[in-house]
């Protein structure tokens, strides 16, 4: 048999499996993403003025810095637990969040007083940021670790790292809809540090639980 044969025939025998690892993927992602919205609805609860902030651009840029990096971290993800897929891609698109999020900072720089500057930046749920965010993230992390494990990252503390930015992107966008500090200075000083601990706590873990 050809070389080019052999090789054709690999990766053909490769895809079906790449295809039902995708697929444990996003059922994997969905179970963590159910349980943690549960928790945002029946024990966090929404925002009592949800309704009446649909309007406001400041609620909109939140939710859309929260579901780009969502969206790339996701792509990562995959990317990252197939071996010989290039990820330098994604990395480039997860620039895509906070690109997003400091044109809004710069906005609100423009719209507003610096005398209100720090009492945006500190609003009025810092503590309840740093803590709610890991807890909705949990289950979309301890998830993402499962299937990973069936995976074949080469790199297990990035591809839990990965896992750590993406379920702490899902945990960030649900926390969106309970938090009422919609400043893009709040979201850029604690919702950035809240993510870069879960995305730690996924690296750490990572390195432990999806060594081959």
């Amino acid at each position: 048999m050809k070389t080019d044969a052999l090789i054709d025939l690999l990766v053909a025998d490769l895809e079906p499996s790449r295809l039902r690892f995708r697929a444990s993927l996003r059922l994997e992602l969905a179970c963590g993403g159910a349980a943690a919205g549960l928790i945002l609805l029946f024990v966090l609860h929404l925002r009592p003025d949800l309704g009446a902030q649909l309007a406001s651009p400041r609620l909109w840029l939140k939710l859309a810095t929260m579901l780009t990096l969502t969206a790339a971290s996701l792509g990562l993800v995959w990317r990252l637990a197939t071996p010989g897929a290039e990820a330098k891609p994604w990395l480039w698109a997860l620039g895509l969040a906070p690109f997003i999020l400091g044109l809004g900072v710069l906005a609100e720089a423009l719209a507003t007083p610096a005398s209100s500057w720090p009492a945006r930046l500190v609003g009025h749920n810092a503590f309840s940021c740093v803590t709610l965010i890991p807890l909705l993230s949990a289950a979309p992390l301890a998830c993402l670790l499962h299937v990973l494990r069936r995976g074949a990252p080469a790199d297990p503390g990035l591809a839990g790292a990965a896992a750590g930015l993406l379920a702490s992107g899902v945990g960030a966008t649900l926390y969106a809809l309970h938090c009422t500090d919609d400043s893009p200075f709040f979201v850029a000083a604690w919702y950035s540090v809240t993510i870069a601990i879960v995305t730690l706590v996924g690296y750490v873990a990572g390195r432990r639980r999806l060594r081959w």
